[in-house]
């Protein structure tokens, strides 16, 4: 596949979702700018990661920048699902953020994941430029979407499924 560079600036709407069952969902991050919708594939930790890191990023443009107004973190659950097409252009590896202090713009990259032989300037990116509020709306969203899956083990911390957990803290035992 050849690289492919892709720019929305600024997003409609930027989200992430899970399609399936808790412990076989497949996670994705949408942005879509007017009619065009950009899908890539992403891992729950990722969002997780996304999420906490996103919290600290506009905490800090905060600090940075005293006199910008409070991001809000309204969102409408039914609009924060993603749409066809879930086609995606690629499957995340890494995710970077910018600030544009001129258009009070977050800046979200994400490059695609490196296989086989490709090289670093092979692989693909997205830019999705959203608002503070969409990151915000972002960032609470994701921690719903990844905590919505199998439930965990109060005893080893490890998701639990829904077939029998082998719980290392029990030395397998389920009761």
């Amino acid at each position: 596949m050849s690289r492919v560079e892709i720019d929305l600036d600024p997003v409609s709407h930027l989200t992430t979702d899970a399609i399936g069952q808790p412990g076989q969902r497949v996670f994705y991050l949408q942005g879509r700018q007017n009619e065009r919708v950009v899908t890539l594939l992403i891992e729950k930790v990722q969002i997780q990661s996304l999420a906490m890191g996103l919290d600290d990023f506009l905490k800090e443009i905060n600090e940075r920048y005293p006199g910008l107004p409070e991001a809000l973190d309204d969102y409408d659950e039914k609009r924060m699902r993603i749409l066809p097409p879930v086609d995606p252009v690629f499957r995340v590896g890494e995710i970077g953020l910018g600030y544009d202090a001129d258009r009070d713009l977050v800046c979200l990259i994400a490059r695609e994941i490196l296989s086989g032989d490709m090289k670093p300037d092979d692989a693909s990116v997205a830019r999705f430029w959203v608002t503070r509020s969409q990151m915000r709306a972002l960032t609470h969203w994701g921690m719903d979407v990844a905590s919505h899956g199998r439930p965990i083990c109060p005893q080893c911390g490890e998701p639990m499924d829904p077939e029998g957990h082998f719980c290392p803290k029990k030395n397998g035992h389920k009761h």
